[in-house]
Protein backbone atom coordinates (compact mmCIF):
# COMPACT_ATOMS: atom_id res chain seq x y z
CA UNK A 1 0.00 0.00 0.00
CA UNK A 2 1.22 3.23 -1.04
CA UNK A 3 1.92 6.35 1.73
CA UNK A 4 1.98 9.99 1.16
CA UNK A 5 4.99 12.23 2.53
CA UNK A 6 1.89 14.57 3.51
CA UNK A 7 0.92 13.75 7.16
CA UNK A 8 -0.40 14.58 10.62
CA UNK A 9 -0.79 13.21 14.15
CA UNK A 10 -1.36 14.55 17.68
CA UNK A 11 -1.97 12.35 21.28
CA UNK A 12 -2.27 13.81 24.48
CA UNK A 13 -1.28 11.37 27.20
CA UNK A 14 -1.20 12.11 31.02
CA UNK A 15 0.45 9.83 33.75
CA UNK A 16 0.60 11.39 37.57
CA UNK A 17 0.74 15.26 37.75
CA UNK A 18 1.80 15.11 34.10
CA UNK A 19 0.36 15.65 30.79
CA UNK A 20 1.90 15.67 27.77
CA UNK A 21 1.33 16.28 24.35
CA UNK A 22 2.86 15.73 21.01
CA UNK A 23 2.35 16.87 17.54
CA UNK A 24 3.86 15.63 14.52
CA UNK A 25 3.13 17.00 10.84
CA UNK A 26 4.81 15.55 7.84
CA UNK A 27 5.48 17.53 4.50
CA UNK A 28 6.74 16.02 1.08
CA UNK A 29 10.69 16.35 0.84
CA UNK A 30 13.47 14.28 -1.29
CA UNK A 31 15.14 13.38 1.47
CA UNK A 32 14.35 12.76 5.76
CA UNK A 33 14.35 16.56 7.14
CA UNK A 34 13.54 16.35 10.97
CA UNK A 35 12.96 19.31 13.17
CA UNK A 36 12.11 18.84 16.83
CA UNK A 37 10.84 21.45 19.21
CA UNK A 38 11.31 20.20 22.56
CA UNK A 39 11.07 21.29 26.71
CA UNK A 40 14.53 21.87 27.15
CA UNK A 41 14.49 19.40 30.35
CA UNK A 42 14.28 16.63 27.17
CA UNK A 43 17.11 18.16 24.93
CA UNK A 44 19.35 15.49 25.88
CA UNK A 45 16.65 13.22 24.29
CA UNK A 46 16.50 14.70 20.99
CA UNK A 47 18.94 12.04 19.49
CA UNK A 48 16.71 9.59 20.73
CA UNK A 49 13.71 11.23 19.52
CA UNK A 50 15.01 11.72 15.97
CA UNK A 51 16.18 8.06 15.68
CA UNK A 52 12.29 6.66 16.23
CA UNK A 53 11.06 9.61 14.03
CA UNK A 54 13.94 8.09 11.21
CA UNK A 55 12.31 4.73 11.75
CA UNK A 56 8.81 5.28 11.35
CA UNK A 57 8.37 7.98 9.16
CA UNK A 58 10.85 7.29 6.63
CA UNK A 59 10.94 10.09 4.37
CA UNK A 60 9.75 13.62 4.50
CA UNK A 61 9.76 16.92 5.83
CA UNK A 62 9.38 16.60 9.78
CA UNK A 63 8.16 18.52 12.66
CA UNK A 64 7.99 17.46 16.01
CA UNK A 65 6.46 19.65 18.74
CA UNK A 66 5.85 18.43 22.43
CA UNK A 67 4.01 20.53 25.03
CA UNK A 68 4.44 19.48 28.96
CA UNK A 69 1.71 20.87 31.71
CA UNK A 70 1.47 19.77 35.44
CA UNK A 71 -1.53 19.27 35.72
CA UNK A 72 -1.94 19.87 39.90
CA UNK A 73 0.53 22.30 42.29
CA UNK A 74 4.15 21.60 42.49
CA UNK A 75 7.07 22.80 43.81
CA UNK A 76 9.04 25.50 41.38
CA UNK A 77 12.46 24.49 40.38
CA UNK A 78 14.00 27.51 41.63
CA UNK A 79 13.08 28.87 45.12
CA UNK A 80 14.27 31.99 46.90
CA UNK A 81 17.19 32.13 49.42
CA UNK A 82 14.89 33.61 52.29
CA UNK A 83 17.88 34.23 54.76
CA UNK A 84 20.25 35.49 52.35
CA UNK A 85 17.74 38.18 50.78
CA UNK A 86 16.59 39.03 54.50
CA UNK A 87 20.60 39.86 54.94
CA UNK A 88 19.94 41.83 52.00
CA UNK A 89 17.21 43.86 53.39
CA UNK A 90 18.28 44.42 56.56
CA UNK A 91 21.92 45.69 54.90
CA UNK A 92 20.28 47.86 52.72
CA UNK A 93 17.58 49.36 55.33
CA UNK A 94 20.83 50.32 57.49
CA UNK A 95 22.42 52.24 54.62
CA UNK A 96 19.40 54.35 53.74
CA UNK A 97 19.22 54.86 57.44
CA UNK A 98 23.04 55.98 57.73
CA UNK A 99 22.68 57.99 54.58
CA UNK A 100 19.45 59.95 55.89
CA UNK A 101 17.85 58.37 52.96
CA UNK A 102 14.45 57.57 52.64
CA UNK A 103 13.06 54.06 50.70
CA UNK A 104 10.18 52.29 50.88
CA UNK A 105 9.91 48.40 51.63
CA UNK A 106 8.82 47.13 48.35
CA UNK A 107 11.75 49.32 46.39
CA UNK A 108 14.36 47.43 49.16
CA UNK A 109 13.01 44.19 48.48
CA UNK A 110 13.39 44.47 45.05
CA UNK A 111 17.15 45.55 44.97
CA UNK A 112 17.71 42.62 47.51
CA UNK A 113 16.25 40.26 45.37
CA UNK A 114 18.99 41.35 42.89
CA UNK A 115 22.15 40.64 44.59
CA UNK A 116 24.12 37.81 43.78
CA UNK A 117 23.10 34.12 45.40
CA UNK A 118 19.03 35.22 46.02
CA UNK A 119 17.87 32.50 44.19
CA UNK A 120 18.36 28.77 45.07
CA UNK A 121 17.92 26.12 42.50
CA UNK A 122 16.46 22.52 43.28
CA UNK A 123 18.28 19.77 42.36
CA UNK A 124 16.63 17.90 39.57
CA UNK A 125 14.65 14.29 41.10
CA UNK A 126 15.78 11.96 38.26
CA UNK A 127 13.26 9.20 39.51
CA UNK A 128 10.53 11.73 38.31
CA UNK A 129 12.72 12.45 34.91
CA UNK A 130 12.45 8.99 34.25
CA UNK A 131 8.69 8.51 34.75
CA UNK A 132 8.25 11.93 32.60
CA UNK A 133 10.18 10.72 29.88
CA UNK A 134 8.26 7.21 29.55
CA UNK A 135 5.07 9.88 29.41
CA UNK A 136 6.85 11.57 26.63
CA UNK A 137 7.59 8.30 24.67
CA UNK A 138 4.26 7.07 24.96
CA UNK A 139 2.73 10.94 23.46
CA UNK A 140 5.17 10.60 20.79
CA UNK A 141 4.77 7.19 19.61
CA UNK A 142 1.09 7.27 19.74
CA UNK A 143 1.31 10.69 17.20
CA UNK A 144 3.72 8.69 15.12
CA UNK A 145 0.73 6.10 14.91
CA UNK A 146 -1.81 8.20 13.82
CA UNK A 147 0.23 10.43 11.30
CA UNK A 148 1.42 7.21 9.85
CA UNK A 149 -2.57 6.68 9.36
CA UNK A 150 -3.03 9.76 7.82
CA UNK A 151 -0.36 9.18 5.24
CA UNK A 152 -1.83 5.29 4.58
CA UNK A 153 -5.26 7.35 3.88
CA UNK A 154 -3.99 9.99 1.69
CA UNK A 155 -1.97 7.06 0.26
CA UNK A 156 -5.30 5.41 -0.67
CA UNK A 157 -6.50 7.96 -2.22
CA UNK A 158 -2.95 8.47 -4.33
CA UNK A 159 -3.12 4.60 -5.34
CA UNK A 160 -6.93 5.41 -6.88
CA UNK A 161 -5.80 8.19 -8.58
CA UNK A 162 -2.92 6.40 -10.38
CA UNK A 163 -4.49 3.57 -11.72
CA UNK A 164 -7.41 6.54 -13.18
CA UNK A 165 -4.38 8.05 -15.21
CA UNK A 166 -3.00 4.97 -16.03
CA UNK A 167 -5.82 3.79 -17.48
CA UNK A 168 -6.84 6.52 -19.61
CA UNK A 169 -3.39 6.42 -20.72
CA UNK A 170 -4.18 2.65 -21.82
CA UNK A 171 -7.65 3.92 -23.49
CA UNK A 172 -5.31 6.62 -25.37
CA UNK A 173 -2.80 3.72 -26.31
CA UNK A 174 -6.46 1.93 -27.56
CA UNK A 175 -7.01 4.77 -29.68
CA UNK A 176 -3.33 5.14 -31.21
CA UNK A 177 -3.46 1.01 -32.22
CA UNK A 178 -7.22 1.59 -33.94
CA UNK A 179 -5.72 5.18 -35.56
CA UNK A 180 -2.70 2.99 -36.41
CA UNK A 181 -4.54 0.51 -38.71
CA UNK A 182 -5.81 3.36 -40.75
CA UNK A 183 -2.58 5.05 -40.73
CA UNK A 184 -0.17 2.58 -42.05
CA UNK A 185 -2.57 1.68 -45.47
CA UNK A 186 -1.29 5.44 -46.17
CA UNK A 187 2.26 4.97 -45.16
CA UNK A 188 2.47 1.97 -47.20
CA UNK A 189 0.88 3.80 -50.46
CA UNK A 190 3.44 6.59 -50.28
CA UNK A 191 6.30 3.70 -49.83
CA UNK A 192 5.14 1.98 -52.96
CA UNK A 193 4.92 5.44 -54.72
CA UNK A 194 8.56 5.94 -53.83
CA UNK A 195 9.65 2.61 -54.65
CA UNK A 196 8.18 3.08 -58.08
CA UNK A 197 9.76 6.22 -58.79
CA UNK A 198 13.51 4.46 -57.72
CA UNK A 199 12.29 1.92 -60.26
CA UNK A 200 11.42 4.03 -63.14
CA UNK A 201 14.75 5.59 -62.88
CA UNK A 202 17.45 5.05 -64.97
CA UNK A 203 19.94 5.22 -61.89
CA UNK A 204 18.53 2.72 -60.36
CA UNK A 205 20.57 1.56 -57.40
CA UNK A 206 19.61 -1.51 -55.70
CA UNK A 207 21.93 -0.96 -52.27
CA UNK A 208 20.13 2.33 -52.03
CA UNK A 209 16.41 0.66 -52.69
CA UNK A 210 17.39 -1.62 -49.80
CA UNK A 211 18.38 1.06 -47.93
CA UNK A 212 15.43 3.51 -48.01
CA UNK A 213 13.00 0.61 -47.57
CA UNK A 214 14.80 -0.56 -44.32
CA UNK A 215 14.84 3.27 -43.37
CA UNK A 216 11.19 4.21 -44.05
CA UNK A 217 9.69 1.09 -42.31
CA UNK A 218 11.83 1.80 -39.20
CA UNK A 219 10.63 5.20 -39.44
CA UNK A 220 7.23 4.94 -39.63
CA UNK A 221 6.47 1.21 -37.77
CA UNK A 222 5.82 1.63 -34.39
CA UNK A 223 4.21 -1.22 -33.30
CA UNK A 224 7.24 -2.56 -30.79
CA UNK A 225 6.60 1.10 -29.07
CA UNK A 226 3.10 0.08 -28.28
CA UNK A 227 4.23 -3.15 -27.11
CA UNK A 228 6.60 -1.60 -24.79
CA UNK A 229 4.57 0.72 -23.49
CA UNK A 230 1.48 -1.92 -22.64
CA UNK A 231 4.07 -3.55 -20.87
CA UNK A 232 5.37 -0.54 -18.86
CA UNK A 233 1.59 0.52 -17.72
CA UNK A 234 0.95 -3.16 -16.72
CA UNK A 235 4.01 -3.23 -15.14
CA UNK A 236 3.32 0.44 -12.97
CA UNK A 237 -0.11 -1.19 -11.78
CA UNK A 238 1.74 -4.11 -10.72
CA UNK A 239 4.46 -2.42 -8.62
CA UNK A 240 1.59 -0.23 -7.28
CA UNK A 241 -0.51 -3.55 -5.70
CA UNK A 242 3.12 -4.54 -3.78
CA UNK A 243 4.55 -3.27 -1.08
CA UNK A 244 7.62 -2.80 -3.27
CA UNK A 245 5.79 0.89 -4.38
CA UNK A 246 7.60 3.15 -3.36
CA UNK A 247 7.25 7.43 -5.03
CA UNK A 248 11.25 6.77 -6.85
CA UNK A 249 10.20 3.02 -8.15
CA UNK A 250 7.19 4.41 -9.69
CA UNK A 251 9.07 7.53 -11.05
CA UNK A 252 11.33 5.78 -12.48
CA UNK A 253 8.74 3.71 -14.42
CA UNK A 254 7.29 6.61 -15.32
CA UNK A 255 10.00 7.98 -17.09
CA UNK A 256 9.48 4.95 -19.12
CA UNK A 257 6.87 5.17 -20.12
CA UNK A 258 7.23 8.53 -21.18
CA UNK A 259 9.68 7.75 -23.40
CA UNK A 260 7.66 5.19 -25.30
CA UNK A 261 4.80 7.99 -25.85
CA UNK A 262 7.33 10.45 -27.08
CA UNK A 263 8.64 7.72 -29.44
CA UNK A 264 5.43 7.22 -30.96
CA UNK A 265 4.64 10.97 -31.00
CA UNK A 266 7.82 11.52 -33.23
CA UNK A 267 7.34 8.44 -35.56
CA UNK A 268 4.03 8.36 -35.92
CA UNK A 269 3.96 11.16 -38.55
CA UNK A 270 -0.02 11.74 -37.50
CA UNK A 271 -2.32 14.26 -36.63
CA UNK A 272 -4.37 12.27 -34.70
CA UNK A 273 -2.05 10.07 -32.79
CA UNK A 274 -0.58 13.40 -32.20
CA UNK A 275 -3.58 14.30 -30.76
CA UNK A 276 -3.71 11.21 -28.36
CA UNK A 277 0.27 11.52 -27.61
CA UNK A 278 -0.75 14.54 -26.30
CA UNK A 279 -3.38 13.34 -23.99
CA UNK A 280 -0.88 10.73 -22.52
CA UNK A 281 1.35 12.83 -21.84
CA UNK A 282 -0.89 15.21 -19.78
CA UNK A 283 -1.95 12.17 -17.94
CA UNK A 284 1.98 11.62 -17.39
CA UNK A 285 2.56 14.55 -15.82
CA UNK A 286 0.35 14.05 -13.18
CA UNK A 287 1.62 10.88 -12.08
CA UNK A 288 5.20 12.50 -12.13
CA UNK A 289 3.82 15.24 -9.72
CA UNK A 290 2.09 12.87 -7.51
CA UNK A 291 5.02 10.11 -7.25
CA UNK A 292 7.21 13.18 -5.51
CA UNK A 293 4.82 13.00 -2.60
CA UNK A 294 4.86 9.23 -2.06
CA UNK A 295 7.32 7.53 0.46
Amino acid sequence: MLKSMTGFGNATVEAGNLSVTAEIKTLNSKFLDIYCRIPRQFSDKEIELRALLTHQLERGKVELSLNLARTNAVRPGVTINRPLVAAYVSDLKETANTMLMSISDGDVLQLALQQPNAYLTESLDPTADASDWITVQAAVQEAIRRCDAFRRQDGAVLENKFQEYIQTITDRLADVEEQDTRRMPAVRERMRNSVKELLDSESFDHNRFEQELVYYVEKFDISEEKVRLKNHLAYFLEVLATEEANGKKLNFISQEIGREINTIGSKANDSTIQHFVVQMKDELEKIKEQTMNVI
